[in-house]
């Protein structure tokens, strides 16, 4: 819901705050830095629910992220999740700067869903 809303309301100067969160990690800095990378990731999705305007999904949010800190730190360099994670980031942005609604809310959907199978799949580790 927060993409759709970006998608709609963001202005183009706030979608584009999205690319500055990962501008240190170009050029596969990413193998070295996966603490760095993983406190990007979550100010990624902190800021799409922050630019979706909606104080309900960020008081939501700010409940599941607290969560969402440890599951990320711990999974994000299995399997090389992180290579995945940043193509899926830059193709979020891409859909909010083409304000193109639906194929942004099911990346970020896509995107969110990967994370839980990828948990479920190992709980056992987690």
């Amino acid at each position: 819901m927060a993409a759709r809303l970006v998608a709609f309301n963001a202005a183009a100067e706030a979608i584009a705050s999205l690319r500055v969160i990962f501008a240190t990690f170009e050029g596969g800095r990413i193998a070295a830095h996966l603490d760095e990378y993983s406190d990007a990731n979550l100010r990624f999705h902190q800021r799409i629910i922050e630019l979706s305007g909606c104080e309900t999904l960020r008081r939501t949010a700010d409940g599941i992220l607290i969560h969402m800190r440890s599951i990320r730190h711990r999974t994000i360099g299995e399997d090389r999740r992180f290579e995945r994670s940043i193509v899926d980031h830059m193709q979020i942005i891409e859909a909010l700067e083409r304000r193109d609604v639906e194929l942004a809310e099911r990346l970020v959907r896509d995107h969110a869903l990967a994370l839980a199978a990828h948990v479920d799949a190992n709980d056992n580790d987690l």
